[in-house]
C-alpha cells in the first residue's frame, strides 16, 4: 500500500497504482491515466480474481469501485479504504506511516494507529465538516478521484447523521459552485456555506437573484440551521466575507476532555476545524501530554486556527505564562481573539508562520515583551500545519528560536515526513511518534510527533 489510498502494482515492468485493491490482491483494473512517456499509470479495480481475506462489502454505494464500474461510471473520492475491515485500515496505514517516514524522513519509528473506541466497527458517522461540488443542475455531488467529473449523491455515510438529516440533495443550488456544511459534534446546529461561481459572483443581479432563491428555500429549516454566501471581498486570495441568509455566520464546537475540562469555541463559516466529531478532544489530549506545559512557560501554537491548542496550552501555563497563537486567516485569527478574549496570557497574532516568527528572531516585532515577558525566549513550539506541512523557511524559522521541544501535529505522512528530514539535518532528534484513525474508511491520518535537540 503507498501513500494516497493506492496499492503498488507491476505490471510487465511498469509501475500501476491501483486503487481500491488490497496488498496480496490479485484482479483486474481499468486503467484510468496511461501515457507511453508516464513515470507510472493508474487504474481502479473492476473484478476480484483472488480476495484478500480482509476485504468487505463497500458500505458506500456510490465510492464503491466494482458497483461504480458495473453500472457504467467511475467510483466518487473519499472512502477509498472503505472495502476494507477497520482494523485492517489500520494495519495499512501504520505500514504507510512507517514507509513513508523511513522513505523521505530518513528515521526509523515503531508506530502503530490507533482508533477511537467510540468509532463504530464500520467507519461511518464521524465527519462533522463535509464539501460537495454543484451540477450544471444545482444539485450537490462528488468529484470522481483525480477528475472533474462529478456525480450527484443523496447520503453521505461517512457524515454524522445531522447531515443526511437536511436532505441538501433537494435544494437547487444552481449559480454555486461549492457547498461546505459544518455539522458540530454537538449535534444541535448546522451551518450551510454556499460559495458561489466566478460567473455568479461577477454579475450582481445573477448573484442577488441566486441568493434569493437559496434563502427562499433554506427558509423551511429549523432555526437552529443558518448558512451564509460565501465570497471572496479581493481577487483570488483575499479576504472571505460572508453574507448572512439565515441565522448566524458561525458554529459553537465543544471540546471536553477527561483530563483537561471542557471548552467552548466559535468556529465561522468555512474556518478550520477537525473534522472527526471526537478529534479535537483526542488531539488535545495528546498535545497536552506531549508538550507538557507548566506553568510560567512561554510556548507558540503556529497554524493555531481557531485557538484549539491556545486555549488548554495557556490554562497549563497560567498567568505567569506565555502562549503565542499564531494564524494566517484572517476569519480564524477574529475567532481565536473571541475564544482567547478571557485567558489575558493568550495572545493571538494574524500572519503567515515564517514571517511572524521571522520578525520575533530579527527583534523587528517584539511579542515576548508583551505581559512583562522581558523577552523571554520560547520553551516549546507546538505547530499543526496544513496537509502541504510547514516549509523549509518556517522550518528553519522555528529552529531558529532555538525551543527545548517541537510538537508537531500533521495530518500528511508525506509532508511530515519532509519536514522531519529538515529538522534532522538542523540538529533536531525525533523521539516519539503517535499516530491516530481519524478519518476511518479513507487513507488519511492524524500523527503527534515530539522532536527535541539532540545531544
Amino acid at each position: 500500500m503507498a501513500h494516497g489510498g493506492h496499492c503498488v502494482a507491476r505490471h510487465e515492468g511498469r509501475v500501476i497504482f491501483v486503487r481500491h485493491a488490497i496488498p496480496g490482491e490479485i484482479v483486474v483494473a481499468q486503467l484510468t491515466e496511461t501515457g507511453d512517456k508516464a513515470r507510472y499509470w493508474r487504474g481502479d479495480v473492476v473484478e476480484i480474481i483472488r480476495a484478500s481475506e480482509f476485504r468487505r462489502s463497500h458500505q458506500w454505494k456510490l465510492a464503491d469501485s466494482l458497483r461504480a464500474y458495473h453500472a457504467g461510471r467511475q467510483p466518487i473520492g473519499g472512502a477509498e479504504y472503505g472495502h476494507i475491515v477497520l482494523e485492517h485500515q489500520r494495519r495499512l496505514k501504520a505500514h504507510v506511516f512507517r514507509d513513508t517516514l523511513s522513505r523521505i524522513g530518513k528515521q526509523t519509528v515503531e508506530a502503530g494507529v490507533s482508533g477511537l473506541e467510540s468509532d463504530e466497527p464500520t467507519g461511518l458517522h464521524w465527519r462533522t465538516r463535509n464539501a460537495f461540488a454543484v451540477t450544471s443542475s444545482g444539485r450537490i455531488a462528488m468529484h470522481v478521484h483525480r477528475s472533474m467529473t462529478t456525480i450527484p449523491v443523496r447520503n453521505i455515510p461517512l457524515a454524522v447523521s445531522a447531515l443526511d438529516d437536511l436532505h441538501l440533495w433537494d435544494i437547487d443550488f444552481t449559480g454555486a459552485d461549492r457547498v461546505e456544511v459544518a455539522t458540530p459534534s454537538t449535534g444541535d446546529e448546522a451551518l450551510i456555506i454556499v460559495i458561489p461561481s466566478k460567473d455568479t459572483a461577477a454579475q450582481d443581479a445573477r448573484l442577488n437573484e441566486c441568493m434569493k432563491r437559496w434563502k427562499k428555500q433554506l427558509s423551511t429549516y429549523p432555526e437552529s440551521v443558518s448558512a451564509v454566501v460565501a465570497l471572496e471581498s479581493e481577487k483570488l486570495g483575499g479576504p472571505i466575507e460572508l453574507t448572512r441568509l439565515r441565522g448566524r455566520t458561525w458554529v459553537k464546537e465543544v471540546v471536553a476532555s477527561a483530563k483537561y475540562g471542557s471548552k467552548t469555541f466559535r468556529v465561522s463559516g468555512p474556518g478550520f476545524w477537525q473534522v472527526h466529531r471526537e478529534a479535537p478532544a483526542t488531539l488535545v489530549d495528546a498535545v497536552m501530554a506531549a508538550a507538557s506545559p507548566q506553568p510560567g512557560e512561554v510556548l507558540a501554537d503556529l497554524y493555531a486556527g481557531a485557538g484549539l491548542f491556545s486555549a488548554f496550552l495557556a490554562d497549563a501555563v497560567g498567568e505567569d505564562g506565555c502562549v503565542l497563537s499564531v494564524e494566517a486567516s484572517v476569519g480564524a485569527s477574529r475567532d481565536a481573539r473571541r475564544n482567547l478574549h478571557s485567558t489575558p496570557q493568550a495572545y493571538v497574532l494574524n500572519g503567515r508562520t515564517d514571517r511572524v516568527v521571522g520578525s520575533w528572531i530579527n527583534r523587528s516585532e517584539a511579542p515576548l515583551n508583551r505581559g512583562g515577558l522581558d523577552g523571554r525566549s520560547v520553551d516549546t513550539v507546538v505547530l499543526d500545519p496544513p496537509r502541504s506541512g510547514a516549509g523549509k523557511a518556517a522550518v528553519q524559522r522555528i529552529h531558529q528560536l532555538a525551543p527545548t521541544k517541537i510538537v508537531y501535529v500533521s495530518c500528511d505522512p508525506a509532508s511530515f515526513a519532509r519536514d522531519t528530514r529538515w529538522l534532522g539535518e538542523l540538529g533536531w532528534s525525533l523521539d516519539s511518534a503517535d499516530v491516530y484513525d481519524l478519518y476511518p474508511d479513507t487513507h488519511h491520518m492524524e500523527s503527534v510527533a515530539v522532536f527535541t535537540r539532540a545531544e
